[in-house]
């Protein structure tokens, strides 16, 4: 089960991180996806387990490629992910999903 479609009322611009090069970090091709915002800040842990302030979670349809460190751009801010988690029920009737926390 997927996330309603009603749910997902707000539209961003993801522009995957590739990784670093010469002159900072490179980027994948910009591509647009429906999404659900939550601008709440909170505290969350980064990969490397350091406790990093978030000001917007955003909640993908499943499948959406959004690898921490890449710029998403939602209701006109640009904010990096800070990490992102792949919500799978494995069959169970949850609504499956990406979500990404952002700074």
């Amino acid at each position: 089960m997927m996330l309603p479609e009603w749910l997902l009322r707000h539209k961003a611009t993801i522009e995957p991180f590739r990784g670093d090069g010469a002159y900072g970090p490179v980027f994948g091709p910009a591509f647009e996806s429906r999404c659900l915002v939550d601008d709440e800040r909170r505290l969350v842990r980064d990969a490397q387990g350091a406790e990093v302030v978030s000001d917007t979670t955003v909640f993908f349809p499943p499948g959406t490629l959004c690898p921490e460190g890449s710029r998403v751009t939602v209701n006109g801010r640009v904010t990096t992910v800070i990490t992102s988690f792949s919500r799978d029920g494995g069959g169970l009737p949850t609504p499956d999903h990406v979500e990404v926390v952002c700074r």
